[in-house]
């Protein structure tokens, strides 16, 4: 039992990461239908309030670190599973769409305190090595939400009316807080050794840490920071505003309620599919190439998608979901490849800020065009243009330790990186 616990960490981190991101960013949009014919509001009201939850969260993130610090993990988690279990129960209360902001004010609480800085320093603390293949199991919970809450939610609205879906959907956090009560441990307050904390340093790693970390500020003086922000405000504008409306644009397109979530299964089904893949070719080649090859893919399925043709939209989430599993892992790696982990935390925060600006702000402003127009085809069309100018923003990306290597060597000395 000993042995297996970083691993049990690991899958604590996805399940945590499936019902956080699930319940209050992808999933929820399975009671989208449901909500708009009770209360007639317009799209872009309702979806306002998915702006509120990114923006939210991306401002508190900032201050993750800290609160783990003080507090720990493991109180964080239990903190927002019960948060999310409450406002889940309140959703099913509400009789305005101030009520609806209100909540999706909390949900940006649940996802910093639950979210993806959580999962990541969860699982670290328990791996010295094979990090990676930790945190992707744990990153598959981003799509695992994804693909299973929208089916749930589907499969509990015409037996009992959303008003009573939303109370038996808060079973879930309670889960997870016993779940976490019983299970998420330090490796200090087990008395074990975090994983391969035995294990020598390889010759690769040895010679990496020779190589010089870029500070804050040098980073935001390259043009690779500021190809790989476009690339990540581009993309989350088109994912996030793509699975945000996707139930809502299959319903018009005359699928069914089940068909719409088979959508979204298959859309997050091919990311998780993604991460593995395209995580496993980083590996084994050229992580910039792989990398430009995932926003290309993304390009061609918002092109497919952007034809408005039903018969082309199953073949556009295959394209797309494929490339945006691979790109958001592999994103990640770019920014760490190319500045090193000295800044990471600072540099990771301000394209998250950005991406996430970008992804509230796509979300909402595809509903409002679609209101003004009656359908999705000026939004999806937008989508399709910012990806295409991400995948011109990638060809920029260059290995910037590298670079400021030589130049140092040139000089005689190694450029010192300072804050």
């Amino acid at each position: 039992m000993k042995r297996c616990y970083p691993w049990i960490i690991c899958v604590v981190a996805m399940i945590m990461l499936s019902i956080s991101n699930g319940m209050t960013m992808t999933g929820i949009t399975a009671f989208d239908s449901s909500l708009l014919e009770e209360f007639g509001w317009s799209r872009g009201a309702l979806k306002f309030r998915d702006m509120f939850n990114l923006l939210l969260a991306a401002l508190l993130s900032p201050f993750i670190g800290a609160l783990i610090d003080r507090v720990g993990v493991r109180a964080l988690v239990l903190f927002g599973s019960v948060l999310l279990a409450i406002l889940y129960v309140a959703y099913s209360q509400i009789s305005s769409i101030a009520h609806v902001y209100w909540i999706h004010v909390g949900f940006a609480a649940v996802v910093v305190s639950s979210g993806l800085s959580v999962a990541v320093i969860m699982v670290s603390q328990w791996f010295n090595t094979q990090r990676g293949t930790a945190l992707g199991i744990a990153l598959v919970g981003s799509s695992l939400g994804g693909m299973l809450i929208p089916k749930l939610i589907t499969a509990l609205l015409p037996a009992h009316g959303w008003r009573e879906s939303f109370i038996w959907m808060a079973l879930l956090p309670v889960a997870l807080f016993i779940l976490s009560l019983v299970l998420v441990r330090t490796p200090q307050r087990m008395g074990m050794q975090p994983w391969g904390h035995d294990h020598p340093r390889t010759a690769k790693q040895q010679a990496a840490s020779q190589w010089p970390d870029l500070s804050y500020r040098q980073a935001l003086c390259t043009p690779t920071f500021w190809a790989l922000a476009v690339v990540a405000i581009t993309t989350f504008w088109a994912i996030m505003s793509l699975s945000s409306h996707l139930i809502l644009h299959m319903r018009d397109l005359q699928f069914s309620a089940e068909r719409a979530a088979d959508g979204m299964f298959l859309l997050f089904g091919l990311g998780m599919v993604g991460k593995f893949l395209f995580g496993f070719l980083a590996d084994i080649c050229s992580p910039k190439r792989v990398f430009v090859c995932n926003v290309a893919l993304m390009a061609l399925g918002s092109l497919i998608l952007a034809s408005q043709r039903a018969e082309l939209l199953w073949t556009g989430l295959v394209v797309m979901g494929l490339g945006w599993g691979g790109l958001y892992a592999v994103l990640q790696l770019q920014i760490v490849d190319a500045f090193g982990l000295g800044s990471a935390g600072k540099i990771l925060g301000t394209i998250s800020l950005m991406d996430a600006t970008s992804a509230g702000l796509g979300i909402w402003l595809s509903a409002v065009m679609f209101d003004h127009f009656g359908n999705y085809g000026v939004a999806f069309a937008v989508m399709a243009a910012m990806v295409c100018t991400g995948l011109l923003a990638s060809l920029f990306v260059r290995d910037e330790r590298r670079l400021a290597w030589e130049a140092g060597g040139r000089e005689g000395r190694a450029p010192a990186a300072t804050s």
